[in-house]
């Protein structure tokens, strides 16, 4: 049974899960009508949006079940789990079949990896819920620990879903690169001069 502590996170969650799959068709939909993208391209584009859906629909599911009266949610959680690490699984094979070694691939592998982690400790505190000796205060910090795992699908569906949109990003590593070579650039004087400070191509002065 889900404490009823608890039960009130589920709720919204549930609500939240929700509106993120609609919102994530909508961005599906408008990202597939402009098309034009290269193979490689469109595989990875493919694998961010399943990446968030899949994050999205755990949420969802858990949550929905851990809703229904009974001992529901320990199922649930297994289930969906061992349909996400499938997912996880065939998008790294998906990932090995590109022959591509760039920083965008090893990052969505990296995202994927993680993802993995999430749904075995998921499907871990679910067997847990479901197998175990049914006492209140130990089915209590499960269920605990899948809110928890809850929110992490959230956080990593929302970052597939803001990379899918194309939106802008900002790190610390790719800024200090940038500074790096903002300067470096600066000090080379193969660089052609800004407007306004050469003088005449043929060496005159006004």
């Amino acid at each position: 049974m889900v404490p009823e502590s608890i039960h009130d996170f589920f709720v919204a969650s549930g609500s939240v899960a929700g509106a993120l799959i609609g919102l994530l068709f909508v961005a599906i939909s408008v990202a597939a009508s402009r098309g034009g993208r290269e193979k490689a391209g469109a595989q990875l584009y493919r694998i961010r949006a399943s990446a968030a859906l899949t994050a999205f629909t755990n949420t969802l599911a858990v949550s929905l079940f851990a809703l229904i009266p009974g001992h529901k949610i320990g199922v649930a959680t297994v289930t969906v789990a061992v349909f996400g690490l499938l997912f996880v699984a065939a998008s790294l094979l998906s990932l090995i079949r590109l022959h591509q070694v760039r920083w965008n691939v090893a990052r969505d592998a990296l995202f994927l990896v993680g993802l993995a982690a999430v749904f075995v400790l998921q499907m871990i505190v679910g067997a847990a819920v479901l197998f175990g000796p049914g006492d209140a205060a130990s089915d209590a910090g499960d269920v605990n620990t899948i809110a928890i795992l809850v929110v992490f699908c959230f956080l990593i569906g929302i970052s597939r879903a803001w990379e899918l949109i194309g939106g802008p990003e900002i790190g610390i590593a790719h800024e200090v690169t940038a500074l790096v070579r903002g300067h470096g650039g600066a000090d080379n004087p193969e660089d052609p001069a800004p407007p306004g400070l050469s003088g005449p191509a043929d060496g005159s002065s006004k």
